[in-house]
């Protein structure tokens, strides 16, 4: 599989990066800062340079994937309006690049940003469109929404619905779940949370 993976620097990217890679897929990641190169390198990806928010067409730093993940954010210490351009416009030009197969890695509270805490609403309000976008884009989408991402080692066990409620889990387990979704062609068209719990990844999303 050849997937090129948006935010390719962010700690659910490199988690993701290194699952692929050690299984002989090939993996791209889109990052900003040349100065990270090396650290997705080590983990047997490569670096494409890419300024989302600068670029109008993503095309070519997509070209040939199989599958493309948005993982990229603006980051806590941003203020609204880089919510607009990254959280939001850099998912829809991912959207335009050509690659029909679309994992989003959003929020749990995308749903419902209005539920939001004042300081959060700005980020789940451009996750929430972000998502209904995708979700009418036509493309092989699939939106996974993580609740509140903590740096523990992987359990390997979630839970995964849309009925599943607010909780926390590992940036690496929810790697493990986007490859399962990778992996898994059920997914596509499919929208749910997703937080730590008792069952194995693999069996909590081929029971989506």
């Amino acid at each position: 599989m050849d997937v090129a993976i948006a935010g390719g620097h962010g700690q659910i990217a490199l988690h993701l990066e290194r699952l692929l890679a050690q299984r002989g897929d090939r993996v791209r990641g889109l990052i900003r800062n040349p100065d990270h190169a090396a650290d997705l390198e080590r983990l047997g990806a490569q670096a494409v340079i890419c300024d989302m928010e600068a670029e109008n067409d993503l095309r070519r730093f997509v070209e040939g994937a199989d599958a493309v993940v948005f993982a990229a954010g603006a980051g806590p210490g941003s203020g609204p309006e880089r919510k607009r351009t990254v959280d939001l416009g850099a998912a829809v030009k991912l959207m335009d690049a050509g690659v029909s197969r679309y994992v989003m890695v959003s929020s749990i509270g995308a749903g419902d940003p209005a539920s939001a805490p004042e300081s959060m609403r700005p980020y789940q309000e451009a996750k929430g469109e972000a998502d209904e976008t995708l979700a009418q884009s036509g493309l092989d989408f699939t939106i996974v929404r993580p609740g509140m991402l903590t740096d523990a080692d992987a359990t390997g066990h979630v839970a995964a619905g849309t009925d599943v409620e607010r909780g926390d889990i590992p940036r690496a387990d929810v790697a493990l779940a986007l490859l399962a979704v990778l992996d898994t062609g059920s997914t596509v068209g499919k929208t749910f949370n997703l937080v730590s719990g008792e069952e194995p990844v693999d069996r909590a999303i081929a029971a989506l």
